[in-house]
């Protein structure tokens, strides 16, 4: 391979482009990986939809190594309005890649456009809203379960997939937002006595860390002054009778209906996009990839 291939050229200025020849296959993603590793601060690598950003993750991921960072904010890949909410890992994803970025000092980032040009949660709620549970830390376990209600996660008999909860007695499985694994955390009286890894299928217990992360498991807030606020603000925007309109009923009821992700603005004062997310990268380097105007 040429040098020119393994190392474009870049700008040199904020306001300068620069124009690849487009490289064949895979070559793309070695490109990139080499960017990542020459640039100092964030490559963000724009796609012009969902299955040209995953296929350029996955190829990203083989030649990144061990050495670079490589990040993806996937689109919820359901439609406006539809009655269907994204995957509970699509979300995780997005949601852990939210919370990554603004200490993210260099590193590859994948995002469709659509997915760049959405408008999101502020990055007060999502990095203000993230809590860690640590051995010896005193936990009341009926308080977090309401907790963990509250910011999204759905309480169930297994824990199967991210955004799950289940009690038993003195246990608690969760299973993170942002992370691959669930956790067992065992309480002894009111206090946390172990944390350990498990596998779903198997239940069985793995290793054991001192302290676990927990994310929100949704991108918007579902606290009972959060489900005011939409209701109030969902009156004023829509011609609605509140009492014959089942989005309404359904958060008064503390019911989260499918598909209430694309009424996010309508949970916060102000929203933010993708970009504001990046302003803690030091100089974040957009590559464009082919039809990515075109598609936005």
């Amino acid at each position: 391979m040429t040098p020119t291939l393994i190392k474009p050229p870049l700008p040199t200025s904020a306001k300068q482009r620069r124009y690849w020849s487009a490289p064949h296959g895979a070559a793309l993603a070695l490109a990139l990986a080499e960017t990542g590793r020459a640039y100092d601060g964030i490559v963000v690598t724009v796609a012009h939809d969902t299955h040209a950003a995953h296929a350029l993750e996955a190829e990203l991921t083989v030649f990144a190594g061990g050495d670079l960072e490589v990040l993806q904010f996937p689109d919820w890949e359901t439609l406006p309005y539809d009655l269907f909410s994204p995957h509970p890992e699509i979300v995780s994803q997005r949601i852990a890649t939210l919370y990554r970025l603004p200490t993210l000092k260099r590193g590859v980032l994948v995002v469709p456009v659509a997915t760049l040009m959405q408008r999101l949660a502020p990055r007060s709620y999502i990095a203000g809203s993230a809590l860690v549970l640590a051995l010896k830390q005193k936990l009341d376990i009926a308080s977090e379960q309401r907790r963990l209600e509250m910011a999204g996660y759905r309480n169930v008999p297994q824990v199967q997939e991210p955004g799950d909860f289940a009690v038993r007695g003195a246990l608690l499985d969760i299973f993170p937002m942002g992370i691959v694994e669930p956790y067992r955390i065992e309480l002894f009286d009111d206090e946390i006595d172990s944390i350990r890894t498990f596998d779903p299928e198997t239940k069985r217990s793995d290793h054991k860390v001192d302290s676990v992360r927990l994310l929100p498991a949704r991108e918007f807030p579902l606290t009972e002054e959060s489900a005011k606020a939409f209701r109030n603000t969902l009156r004023e925007r829509f011609p609605i009778d509140p009492r014959h309109c089942p989005l309404y009923q359904d958060i008064k009821e503390g019911v989260t209906p499918a598909g209430i992700e694309f009424y996010l603005p309508l949970f916060f004062e102000r929203t933010e996009t993708l970009f504001d997310h990046l302003t803690g990268a030091t100089g974040a380097l957009f590559v464009l990839g082919e039809c990515v105007l075109d598609a936005a």
